[in-house]
């Protein structure tokens, strides 16, 4: 059920042309500061190939066209990089007419639905009504930081009531350990078994939640998440799931040890957290078994038995895009200059002959826009959390 990190997975094809709905921003007062900053190639690529003119984003490798909340709060978080304030308002609308059923405000606010596509009648809409807290969270703080850099409180409000959503209907207290953020309301609790998912906590995501609104469980929810952590990768490699079981955290009982598509975006939150984050060092400490095989092979493994250590595969060109920042961080300059050199497919544009061989897919481009954009200085975030777009001094 769950938005899972898999290839070929999520994100949409159709949609309807959905502006206002209550929702309706100025984007023509931020238009020049847009036209100003978006030199960023690399977005202007994926928001032209993945974006359509309503808001809503295509996987032109799934065949079921789907579009899910995870594809809006990652396109949501470019735009914000890249002074795209137009393009943030296309694809929250959306958001709001198609995952929320236009409750979506700091009143009537409800989590969206995880999954939209084509039905099996033919008719597009709702498929799975419910949530993925990774993408929620995200979409929050893309509000809150929206509302921030772009001085417009309905942006806050709308990020404020979404978090309290999350709170309300995703986060636990689980026995021994206290609050932990659920995948989604429903499906992941069955007896005394709870399912958890390392990569859907991001700590800078979580500081930033934490600073704005200091009496919710943010700040625990983050040190939990470093526990999860720092208990399932034994050999210094995450786990795409994992589970707690009579007050302890144990081997997911689904997807048993694996580490995969999921998990390599642990190693990328884990990178891109500010230095001065008190978790930061720990964090990366706990995942060192991903260096260490780059430095023996010259590759990232496909799939790790992250309770052995063993590898197998190749990662693609996303895994690269996620390890980049956890290179930098770590100081690693022969790993980075190998995220680097593969990363380099990002800059040619669709089409060109340096694209010809190697076309990144949807999930390509959209780890290479997280990675590649936080090695090259288009963001970062400071030690409360918070974006620092490269626009804020350049504009």
């Amino acid at each position: 059920m769950q938005a899972g990190f898999r290839r070929g997975s999520k994100t949409a094809i159709v949609g309807l042309a959905l502006t206002g709905m209550g929702l309706t921003f100025n984007a023509q007062a931020s238009g020049t500061a847009a036209r100003e900053c978006t030199d960023w190639s690399a977005y202007r690529t994926f928001a032209s190939r993945f974006i359509q003119p309503d808001g809503h984003v295509v996987d032109y490798s799934t065949q079921v066209q789907q579009t899910t909340s995870e594809g809006q709060s990652y396109a949501m978080f470019f735009a914000l990089v890249a002074g795209d304030r137009a393009m943030f308002d296309r694809l929250l609308n959306w958001t709001r007419a198609n995952l929320a059923g236009n409750q979506f405000d700091a009143g009537n606010m409800r989590l969206p639905s995880w999954q939209w596509g084509r039905g099996p009648d033919g008719s597009f809409g709702v498929l799975d009504p419910n949530s993925a807290a990774d993408s929620d969270v995200w979409i929050a703080y893309d509000l809150l930081q929206a509302g921030r850099l772009w001085n417009e409180p309905r942006y806050t409000r709308m990020g404020q009531a979404l978090a309290e959503q999350i709170v309300r209907h995703e986060v636990r207290s689980l026995g021994g350990i206290g609050p932990m953020l659920l995948p989604g309301p429903q499906g992941f609790q069955n007896g005394d078994v709870t399912r958890l998912n390392p990569s859907y906590s991001p700590l800078p995501v979580l500081r930033a939640l934490a600073h704005a609104m200091p009496d919710g469980p943010w700040n625990k929810l983050a040190e939990n998440g470093y526990k999860l952590v720092s208990v399932t990768s034994p050999r210094g490699f995450a786990p795409d799931w994992a589970a707690y079981k009579g007050g302890q955290f144990v081997v997911d009982p689904q997807n048993g040890d694996t580490g995969s598509y999921d998990a390599i975006r642990v190693y990328l939150w884990a990178g891109m957290a500010s230095s001065a984050d008190p978790l930061s060092k720990p964090w990366l400490a706990a995942l060192g078994g991903m260096r260490q095989a780059v430095a023996q092979t010259g590759i990232p493994p496909e799939r790790v038995a992250v309770s052995t250590g063993v590898g197998s595969g190749e990662g693609p060109l996303s895994y690269w895009a996620s390890l980049a920042p956890y290179f930098k961080a770590l100081g690693d300059e022969r790993g980075l200059g190998l995220a680097r050199t593969h990363l380099a497919v990002l800059d040619a544009p669709i089409g060109s002959p340096a694209a010809v061989s190697r076309e990144p897919v949807y999930y390509d481009r959209v780890l290479g826009l997280f990675g590649a954009g936080f090695i090259e200085g288009r963001y970062r975030f400071d030690e409360a959390g918070r974006l620092v777009p490269s626009w804020r001094s350049a504009c």
